[in-house]
């Protein structure tokens, strides 16, 4: 589940207090958008804008600031007022692309899989742990079955990653290029959990396995970005990353695995998802790949199943609210992956944290930490080559 702070002109409405929204009113979310868009103490701009020509500036930003924190997060017309806008049409037509989506088959990731096909890819390899036949069905009547003919399911656990690594290689062997990665599939908001290796769930699944993947594929991206074409990559991020402790330092193993409350805990992988664009950009992109880019995304309030079942994991009572009484606010699975096909089949940048439908947004101070992010990458291939006995993670500091 995606769930949104809102930053509106100089205030900013913590992550935190955001999720209380599954122990409050549904209407909460909306009452506090007037109340505070209305307040001298949001726009100070608004009360001396008289006195100084600049309080028209800074009136328009704070306009737009309102404009965009309702774009980015509520679905229906309220896209339409965004800043930066884009949607589905204007998704290029993607001939002979090959894409890669995790989560591919339900969700925002079917979203993406269903306009990457409308588009007319050549081929989309769909990574989840179970097969949804329903949603191969569902592109069949809607797109015909040529489209879904050019899907391809393979069984994958992020948790898992040997078998990361090994469907990375199956996917580089099988196909000549890779022109979209789209790193969707991903833990929600639920309690913290150790997978096998012995490391925080989130953790392991929403940034490490996206990144060994990302990376075990990458010889194949940079050889498509070699010929001239640009390649995207796009990690499912959320305004939820704003949860992360303060004092995240990813310095250790023992540091992830704490249990840090379900809200802090999802929040800390969707740092490290912004993070790792700004480090590939970095090492990748800025380093002889300018074809080669990697952004992260937030897709706003969305109704999938991470929104109307599992929050009920972490909060039994309290999410009723979030499952019900914010399901009309709710954006569908398309409107849901408008910010990641923006990302991965029309943007020409990279290292940015892009919102609904479009609008570049600067992200939490710790997602602007460069510190931070060579301390997240530098831990990560430390874990994971200990835990795989330096059988996985070897390419993961992308040095050169």
């Amino acid at each position: 589940m995606h769930i949104s702070p809102c930053t509106y002109g100089n205030i900013l409405l913590s992550r935190a207090s955001l999720v209380r929204l599954t122990t409050c009113h549904p209407s909460f979310y909306l009452k506090n958008l007037l109340r505070i868009a209305s307040s001298p103490e949001a726009f100070p701009g608004l009360t001396h804008r008289r006195e100084a020509t600049s309080g028209y500036s800074t009136l328009t930003e704070n306009m737009n600031a309102i404009k965009n924190t309702l774009a980015e997060n509520i679905g229906g017309k309220f896209q339409n007022i965004g800043t930066h806008q884009f949607s589905l049409d204007q998704v290029p037509d993607l001939t002979g692309k090959v894409a890669v989506v995790t989560g591919g088959s339900e969700g925002i990731g079917f979203g993406c899989t269903h306009t990457l096909l409308k588009h007319n890819i050549g081929k989309v390899y769909i990574l989840s742990v179970s097969e949804e036949e329903g949603a191969k069905d569902a592109i069949a009547k809607q797109l015909g079955q040529q489209a879904a003919d050019k899907t391809r399911w393979i069984r994958c656990d992020l948790s898992d990653w040997w078998k990361v690594k090994d469907v990375a290689e199956e996917i580089s062997k099988e196909s000549d290029r890779l022109d979209i990665l789209i790193n969707n599939a991903g833990r929600g908001i639920m309690t913290y959990q150790l997978t096998d290796y012995g490391v925080d769930r989130h953790m392991a699944v929403n940034h490490m396995g996206h990144a060994i993947l990302t990376s075990h594929l990458l010889p194949l991206m940079k050889q498509t970005a070699e010929k001239g074409n640009i390649v995207r990559i796009t990690n499912q991020a959320s305004n939820a990353h704003q949860a992360a402790p303060s004092d995240t330092k990813f310095e250790s193993l023992e540091e992830l695995n704490r249990d840090l409350g379900a809200n802090a805990q999802y929040g800390r992988s969707k740092l490290a998802n912004i993070l790792y664009a700004r480090y590939f950009t970095e090492k990748v992109t800025k380093a002889g790949y300018p074809k080669l880019l990697m952004n992260a995304t937030h897709p706003g309030f969305v109704s999938t199943k991470m929104s109307k079942e599992d929050i009920f994991e972490p909060f039994p009572l309290g999410g009723y609210a979030m499952a019900v009484g914010m399901e009309p606010f709710k954006k569908d699975q398309f409107e849901g992956a408008v910010s990641a096909m923006f990302a991965s089949t029309y943007t020409e940048k990279s290292g940015q944290y892009i919102c609904p439908p479009a609008v570049p947004e600067s992200g939490s101070k710790l997602s602007q930490d460069k510190v931070l992010a060579d301390n997240l990458m530098k831990l990560t291939w430390k874990i994971v080559t200990e835990k795989t006995n330096d059988g996985v993670g070897s390419c993961l500091l992308l040095n050169n």
